[in-house]
């Protein structure tokens, strides 16, 4: 990887540097497909590129770690551009402090690659409203992780499904993917009636409140949270009248598919790492209507208590 550091620089220099990289590679046209913000603190900031370089080789990206350092004192912008090493793109890590804290978006915009869509990222604490976020607006696709919140997990995510616009999701969801495949694949199988259902997960899991709704909104049934030891979810059970449809998953990598009058059957049910679930939201940047519909449920079963 070639890397240069800008200090106390400017939104023009940055991008005259990712120019002057690629001519220096021989590639003045890198092909990339889009631009990724991401918006992290000092701390996480490496673990998040790592996650967003192994995305860029499905996703050949301008990636841009955006730093909000402290507001106060004389505006500076810093940054570190590199190019190779592993990127599907180019990227630059740049950190903000003083008063330019609170205008990040004048520093990332014209940083965009034109012609092309933005997605953001929010790897640890989201803003309430990521739509209403001052860099948020500048995105398409806005990801959240309310999982990778420090405190209060469940509240964060219900925030974020009262907060929901067109382009929101969560990375709390895309955890879902595979439990929701195998659910649906289970009713495919067999064509019962759900009297009820139940999800037992770790006592704070968002995932598992979303389920719960998801569950609620798709079957039309009541849905238990019951608390387990983890790791993650646990299992879920649908009751029918022929007997209960049961996917367990104890260590988080195996489960087993249990349902009437057929044999039990282990199924791969691995948990997900960070990257692989970046991945695959950024494959689509238009409108999840499911977790749209989901959101709105979660909603209101919070309102009823």
């Amino acid at each position: 990887m070639t890397k240069f550091e800008l200090e106390d620089t400017n939104a023009s220099a940055i991008a005259a540097e990712f120019v002057r990289a690629r001519t220096r590679a021989g590639s003045p046209a890198m092909g990339m497909v889009m631009t990724l913000i991401i918006v992290v603190p000092d701390d996480d900031a490496e673990e998040a590129m790592q996650a967003a370089q192994r995305a860029s080789r499905e996703h050949p990206a301008r990636v841009l770690g955006v730093i909000l350092g402290d507001g106060r004192g004389k505006p500076q912008v810093d940054a570190t551009v590199a190019t190779g090493g592993g990127w599907g793109g180019e990227t630059a890590l740049i950190r903000l402090k003083g008063e330019v804290v609170r205008y990040a978006e004048s520093v990332v915009l014209p940083l965009l690659l034109p012609d092309s869509p933005v997605a953001i990222w929010w790897p640890t604490e989201p803003p309430d409203d990521p739509a209403d976020d001052p860099l948020g607006a500048l995105a398409k696709r806005r990801i959240t992780d309310s999982a990778a919140a420090k405190r209060s997990k469940s509240s964060v995510m219900l925030r974020q499904c009262q907060s929901y616009a067109p382009g929101n999701t969560d990375l709390s969801w895309t955890r879902l993917t595979p439990w929701r495949a195998l659910l649906a694949a289970a009713l495919d199988q067999h064509p019962l009636k759900v009297t009820r259902a139940s999800v037992s997960a770790e006592r704070i899991s968002p995932s598992a409140d979303l389920l719960v709704a998801w569950l609620n909104d798709r079957l039309k049934v009541p849905v238990e949270r019951h608390t387990s030891d983890g790791p993650g979810i646990t299992q879920v059970v649908m009751d029918t009248k022929q007997g209960p449809i049961t996917i367990a998953r104890d260590d988080g990598r195996l489960a087993t598919f249990s349902s009437p009058e057929r044999p039990d059957r282990p199924v791969a049910l691995k948990r997900r790492e960070v990257p692989a679930l970046l991945t695959e939201e950024l494959r689509r940047l238009d409108e999840d209507d499911v977790y749209a519909a989901t959101a709105k449920r979660l909603v209101g079963l919070a309102k009823e208590g």
